[in-house]
């Protein structure tokens, strides 16, 4: 088979892998660190998978952060919050002072509001960032 050949079935349609949206990418990396957290068995598999989730809320909460993203300020806020809390909340279960769960049901909670339909504008503030950010439905990008 000459090169030619090579990159034509390379390229074919059957080869293509489909093209994810934000919103995709995004629940994908939520979906594969919270398997990470809830799969943990040992402390060190927990320790790597708390991380694993704190560099993925810090890349929002820097996202969120920058002055050209395209959600709500409201939203903005509330997602940024949820990573303030996510960091702290993670020191405390790295100290062995603290259950993983809510980080596991915070993220779940973003997952359901990724999953849905794209909100026209960011609800009101009802006292419960995490069930206020995910059902927004907003993708960080």
């Amino acid at each position: 088979m000459n090169s030619a050949q090579l990159a034509q079935s390379a390229y074919s349609s059957g080869q293509q892998a489909p093209l994810r949206t934000h919103r995709g990418t995004e629940y994908a990396a939520f979906s594969r660190v919270t398997a990470r957290l809830k799969g943990s068995r040992t402390f060190n598999a927990l320790a790597t998978a708390v991380h694993e989730n704190r560099q993925l809320w810090t890349a929002l909460a820097a996202d969120v952060a920058d002055n050209d993203n395209g959600l709500t300020p409201d939203l903005r806020a509330r997602i940024f919050y949820l990573a303030r809390f996510t960091a702290q909340h993670s020191s405390k279960v790295l100290r062995r002072k603290a259950n993983v769960v809510p980080l596991i049901e915070i993220n779940m909670a973003v997952m359901r509001g990724l999953g849905s339909a794209p909100a026209p504008a960011a609800p009101k503030a009802t006292g419960a960032p995490v069930a206020s950010a995910a059902a927004a439905g907003g993708a960080v990008k």
